[in-house]
């Protein structure tokens, strides 16, 4: 595709120093993502329907983890690509190509995301035996998530970046699907809460980083131009799909917990009965 030739990365670099932001990635956090965050933190604490306790915190642990290991080699490469990239006023440095800010989004947006999720409590009881035909089904379905992905990959430029969502979003997909797909449709409504909500502020937030204040741009090279209402279809799905990764992982994660909790009172049942018949 020889998008990622040398001449155009040094153009990008070019780019990079001659653009101003009006704000840096850190004011960006300090301004939209960190107020709604301690809000629901707040929320999930006081609020007698939320969850929060030390299994609703190393769900939020998991997911930060899996989030920051995940993505970081994935956005790395797409900023030595040059699909965009950020003005340099607008970053304190780069670790890995990478800015701080962006390591501290994928903190903050996992962050985010679970604890707006934790005001939607709805646990359904279903077992965790799953038929096998089932979870190869969900299997699958993420894998043909990825195939599209690397089609798209190789279609023409302007689709590499949608490629790359796709492509690297199929195998969390098969995962989590052949895990537990039927209880994520079963508990549907938390599920779509649970996504909605944070991925239709993030698209504003995208919008505003994007278009108000510049603190990084894109090379449309690479992005298909299709931008409603000034946002690339490419930062809507990511954002989309980056919250489906994070709730459907905190919804099997509550599914799990809720299984082993009733394992563990069946357990505690039966063995006084188990003892006494021993003695007799």
């Amino acid at each position: 595709m020889g998008q990622s030739s040398l001449p155009f990365l040094s153009s990008v670099a070019s780019e990079t120093n001659e653009r101003v932001a009006d704000l840096t990635y850190m004011e960006f956090h300090a301004l939209l993502i960190i107020p709604p965050l301690v809000l629901f933190a707040y929320l999930a604490r006081r609020r007698d329907d939320a969850w929060w306790d030390r299994e609703a915190l190393i769900g939020i642990g998991i997911m930060v983890i899996m989030a920051v290991v995940y993505t970081t080699p994935w956005d790395s490469y797409l900023i030595q690509v040059g699909v965009w990239d950020y003005p340099a006023n607008a970053i304190q440095g780069r670790f890995w190509y990478i800015p701080p800010g962006e390591y501290l989004f994928f903190i903050l947006q996992s962050i985010l995301t679970s604890l707006i999720l934790y005001q939607f409590i709805d646990v359904k009881s279903m077992s965790l035996n799953i038929p096998r035909r089932q979870r190869i089904g969900g299997a699958l379905a993420g894998f043909f998530v990825s195939a599209v992905g690397i089609v798209l990959l190789f279609w023409q430029d302007s689709t590499f970046y949608m490629g790359m969502i796709l492509a690297w979003a199929g195998p969390v997909f098969a995962i989590q699907w052949a895990f537990g797909w039927p209880y994520l449709v079963k508990a549907r409504k938390m599920v779509i809460l649970g996504i909605g909500i944070p991925t239709t502020y993030l698209w504003v937030a995208d919008w505003l980083a994007i278009n108000r204040w510049g603190i990084w741009f894109f090379d449309y090279t690479y992005l298909t131009g299709i931008d409603p209402l000034g946002l690339p279809i490419e930062e809507a799905t990511f954002f989309l799909v980056t919250n489906v990764f994070l709730v459907q992982g905190l919804v099997l994660w509550m599914w799990l917990l809720d299984r082993i909790g009733k394992l563990q009172k069946d357990v505690e049942r039966d063995v006084p009965r188990i003892t006494q018949f021993s003695d007799d």
